[in-house]
Parts: C-alpha cells; sequence; structure tokens
C-alpha cells in the first residue's frame, strides 16, 4: 500500500508540473498575441528591432511577422501536446487512486 502511496504522489507531482508547463506556455502564446497585435498598428516604414542579449538589432517587417507567427504556431502545438500529457496523467492518477481505495478497503 506505501508503494501506492509513494506512485500516487510521484503522479501527483508530474501532474502539477504538466499544469505549470501549460500556464508557462499560455503566458508566452498571449506575449506573442499582444505582439502580433502591435505589429498592425505600425506603419510599414517604422523599424522593427530584436533584443539579442543586451543589444537591439533592426529586423526587417517580413522576418518579424514570420518569426511571431512560427512562434505562435509552435506554443500552440506544445499546448495541445501539455493538454496529452495532462490528460493522461489524470487518467495514470485516477487509476492510481482506484487501486489505493481498495487496498485500503
Amino acid at each position: 500500500m506505501s508503494d501506492l502511496a509513494a506512485q500516487y504522489q510521484k503522479i501527483q507531482g508530474e501532474l502539477e508540473d504538466f499544469i505549470l508547463a501549460r500556464q508557462k506556455l499560455e503566458t508566452q502564446l498571449q506575449e506573442n498575441k499582444i505582439v502580433q497585435d502591435e505589429f498592425k498598428l505600425l506603419k510599414d516604414d517604422a523599424p522593427i528591432y530584436k533584443l539579442t542579449g543586451n543589444v537591439l538589432l533592426p529586423v526587417e517587417h517580413d522576418e518579424a511577422h514570420s518569426n511571431v507567427d512560427k512562434r505562435l504556431d509552435f506554443i500552440n502545438q506544445e499546448i495541445k501536446r501539455c493538454e496529452g500529457n495532462i490528460k493522461a496523467k489524470q487518467d495514470e492518477l485516477e487509476k492510481v487512486r482506484a487501486d489505493l481505495m481498495k487496498a485500503r478497503q
């Protein structure tokens, strides 16, 4: 029974890690959507800069838009993957919980 309890706690910790990762991805998604919205407000001739280390480097409009679009696609894919992991861990946690309840009875 202590093995089941330890397994339950381990899975619970893994689930929490996946949930935290999902929250970070959601934050990144929102930040990049804000950048995308800001691009729409810029004039065509407005300079765009990218922070690299502690230096601002000029970036072409098309390249900047493309980079943000790719980042958004990547983040959305990672969110889907993370949600799949969360669902799998929740299912695993339920199974161990049921086994733990059977063992206690």
